[in-house]
This record gives C-alpha cells, sequence and structure tokens, in this order.
C-alpha cells in the first residue's frame, strides 16, 4: 500500500462529509494525520483540482466532482444494460434503447445473445436516421424544425435497395404515422433483417426500444413488438428505468 495516497484518501473523505466545507485542522484531526502532513496533502489535492479552498475551508474541488458524477452515470448505464437484457429475454430478440440528444441519434445499449446478434452498425446509426426503424421513430417524435436541421447535417440517400428514397418520402412516412405509434423497417438498414421501434419519452427527452429480426422470421415481427411494448410499459412505471431516461 502507499501510504501518501491512502492518507489523501482519508482527507477527500473528511472534505467529503461536510458540505460547507471544513479548515484543514479538522480534516487533519477526522483523517488522522498530522498537521503538517494534512497541510502538504491539502496543498497537493487543491493544486490538482480535488479540492478547492474558499474562506478558510476546503471543500470537493471540480476533480472530485467529475468522478462522483462518472460513478453516478456507470450506475445509470448499468440500470439500462439490466433493463435491456431483461426485455431481450423476455421477447427472445436483440433489444436496443436510443435517445435524441444534442440534435443527434444516441444508441444507449443493445442487449443480445450469440444465437440472436444485434444488427451490425456497418453504416452509422447516427447519420442514418432515416434507414432505420430506431431513427425514424425518434424523428417522429421531433418537430418539423428539429427533424429539418437533422437533415441538412444527416441528408436522405439509399443505403439499400429497400432505403425510403428521399426526404418528402420519408416525410410522408412520419406524418402518417399515429401518436406512440410503432415503427417497422424491412432491409431499409441491413438487407436480410426487419426491425420495429416504439416511441417512449422521459419529459423532453425523445427515447425509443427497439428490435430486429431476421427476415425469415419477419411474420413474427408484429407479435414481437406487442410483447416489447408490454414490458416496457410495466417497467416504465418503476424508477429504476425511468430515471435512467
Amino acid at each position: 500500500m502507499i501510504g501518501s495516497v491512502q492518507r489523501a484518501l482519508r482527507l477527500l473523505e473528511a472534505a467529503g462529509s461536510h458540505s460547507g466545507g471544513a479548515p484543514a485542522k479538522q480534516l487533519a484531526r477526522e483523517a488522522g494525520l498530522p498537521l503538517p502532513t494534512a497541510y502538504h496533502l491539502l496543498r497537493t489535492l487543491t493544486y490538482e483540482g480535488y479540492l478547492r479552498r474558499e474562506g478558510g475551508v476546503f471543500v470537493l474541488g471540480d476533480a472530485a466532482e467529475r468522478l462522483a458524477g462518472g460513478g453516478v452515470q456507470q450506475k445509470r448505464r448499468s440500470m439500462i444494460l439490466d433493463s435491456l437484457a431483461h426485455f431481450r429475454d423476455a421477447v427472445g430478440a436483440p433489444v436496443y434503447f436510443a435517445v435524441f440528444r444534442d440534435g443527434e441519434i444516441e444508441v444507449v445499449g443493445v442487449s443480445d445473445t450469440p444465437s440472436d446478434p444485434a444488427v451490425e452498425e456497418w453504416a452509422d446509426f447516427r447519420a442514418t436516421g432515416h434507414a432505420h426503424a430506431i431513427g425514424q421513430c425518434l424523428l417522429a417524435q421531433l418537430d418539423e424544425e428539429t427533424r429539418r436541421d437533422y437533415y441538412d447535417r444527416h441528408p436522405v440517400e439509399a443505403i439499400t435497395p429497400y432505403t425510403v428514397r428521399d426526404q418528402r418520402a420519408l416525410e410522408q412516412r412520419i406524418r402518417s404515422l399515429g401518436r406512440m405509434q410503432p415503427v417497422t423497417e424491412h432491409q431499409e438498414y441491413a438487407l436480410g433483417t426487419v426491425c420495429a421501434a416504439i416511441p417512449i419519452t422521459a419529459g423532453d427527452t425523445a427515447g425509443t426500444m427497439a428490435i430486429s429480426l431476421p427476415l425469415h422470421q419477419a411474420d413474427k415481427l408484429p407479435c414481437v413488438v406487442g410483447r416489447l411494448r408490454s414490458e416496457v410499459g410495466a417497467l416504465l412505471s418503476t424508477l429504476s428505468f425511468s430515471i435512467s431516461i
């Protein structure tokens, strides 16, 4: 064990236990350190951004807060992946969760199995929202101005023989969708694959849960989508998943 690291961590723990900060003498006492040693470590921790001195007391700095924030993000991601694994097992197909964030399509998580693999991202999901169910479902939840901004950066173009042919055709399809209606596509993104996505909204965030099946199982798509909607509806009523969005 590296003693200086252990002593520094004890000081950080002591500082973190005081929301309004604490003076060096108090932190040294709580960490069980001689005052000169505490001063030396406090100066180093302050220089590195893990502590900040304000009005004679030490409080946690930006670097420590970033570490804490990373832990929260990791916990949220773990909750999402656990939920996706539940959906995957319930519907017997790969499951995807995506959101529209900062003007882009973001696939937050995917859960599949060796026997039922997810679709390979051979063309950037962010730039091909017009071609897959995930993207079409997210775009359908946006206002026209936000969609136009997306199209300006990611023009509608065919990536398979089945892709929607142009922006006008895509907009017609989007406008024909009913509110919260599932979106399906057949081989528009990947040949030999059919996909479906259901819309999910949490506050101002547009989200979607999606599944994919091989083309020869296309007749199962409505049934699988129905199971997914049922499972998602049940789990969204709990804090564990809705907070993860």
